[in-house]
């Protein structure tokens, strides 16, 4: 089993990856000073694949598992589920003991942690995902939230897990497309943050897409690594976590606009990390070649580069001027000097903005 640690004094947790450890979830949760009661919350198309395990397992341990479900799609991260969560665990009696268990993708995740963030003014909770984008990135760093019709992820907490469990068995039974999507946030920590890991991964393309065990373990891990890293430096996003926002200024702007349903998550942030780079070769700072770099390690992944022909720029700049990142009115954004570095909330202009998005 590969371990690391997301370091952050008496909220510091550890990050366990291996194969087909789904099944030990409730040997482990015995460690952590819970009660007995637990909600397992998913969707039905994960319930089916992974519920009876987990359950299974937390039986087996002495705890008594609940299950809620929630639709399965980003349409349903919302304040109406998350409230529909909190009613199931109202009547079920839990308290501030109990803890939740988040089964499923970054949407699984997000609302999990919301809910456990604010019931009863906080109480435990672990991530098990199973989708490669939340296993790199929305699984680790505490960020939780719910999305409002006039933006992403603008209701939410930080609110650290407990524990996050990954078993990458379960990326076997993910979509294409989905595990696709997902390659875009492990390409965004190579381009952030280590020159090294881009490289590795542009090399392996046929490893990765092939799903060769092996090469999902290390990618996974350095990826969670670069994060824990960046998390454990700044927890709550004053400076240098902002680097992790790469490509989802332009990226969450995409989603918003197109209802969370023409586009996966790492779909529309490959696009965003695009145009921001393109954004930081307008303004002088990332070289051409390192720009034609970004565009086709995503491109030969098989992930889309270019914004939708019908695009809305003007209804599209003022989506990213409500963008959580800006300061009393000010646009900033983080953008690419070069594979590896990253310039951090440089103040930009609706000029340079349309600019990019018109190229």
């Amino acid at each position: 089993m590969e371990k690391l640690r997301v370091e952050l004094g008496e909220r510091s947790y550890e990050v366990l990856i291996d194969r087909g450890n789904i099944p030990l979830i409730g040997e482990r949760l015995l460690r952590f000073s819970i009660g007995k009661k637990v909600a397992l919350i998913s969707n039905p198309k994960i319930f089916e694949l992974y519920g009876e395990k987990v359950t299974s397992s937390l039986k087996k341990e002495g705890f008594d598992p609940y299950v809620v479900l929630i639709p399965d799609g980003e349409l349903y991260k919302d304040y109406f589920w998350a409230y529909h969560i909190i009613t199931r665990l109202l009547e079920s009696g839990f308290d501030r003991k109990s803890c939740l268990i988040a089964l499923g993708g970054g949407v699984i995740g997000d609302i999990t942690g919301f809910v456990a963030s604010i019931y009863m003014r906080g109480i435990p909770y672990i991530q098990i995902p199973t989708t490669l984008l939340a296993q790199v990135d929305s699984s680790v760093g505490g960020k939780t939230a719910v999305n409002h019709p006039l933006g992403k992820n603008m209701i939410g907490s930080f609110w650290q897990p407990s524990l996050v469990w990954i078993d990458v068995d379960t990326l076997d039974t993910l979509p294409e497309r989905e595990f696709i999507s997902g390659l875009a946030e492990v390409i965004k920590y190579g381009i952030i943050w280590d020159n090294e890991f881009f490289e590795l991964l542009d090399k392996n393309k046929e490893k990765i897409l092939r799903k060769e065990k092996e090469i999902l373990i290390q990618i996974i891990k350095r990826a969670c690594e670069i994060k824990a890293e960046v998390v454990s430096k700044d927890e709550r996003e004053s400076s240098l976590r902002a680097i992790l926002n790469y490509g989802h200024t332009i990226g969450h702007a995409i989603e918003t606009l197109t209802g969370y349903s023409s586009y996966l998550h790492g779909e529309a942030i490959s696009i965003g990390m695009v145009y921001e780079a393109k954004l930081s070769s307008i303004l002088g700072f990332l070289d051409r070649e390192s720009l034609e770099r970004i565009k086709n390690i995503l491109k030969n992944f098989g992930l889309p580069i270019n914004l939708p022909l019908n695009m809305d720029f003007s209804a599209m700049i003022k989506t990213i001027l409500l963008d959580k990142k800006n300061i009393e009115g000010k646009l900033r954004m983080v953008f690419p000097e070069a594979i590896g570095k990253m310039k951090i909330n440089f103040e930009i202009s609706e000029e340079d903005l349309k600019k990019v998005l018109n190229e």
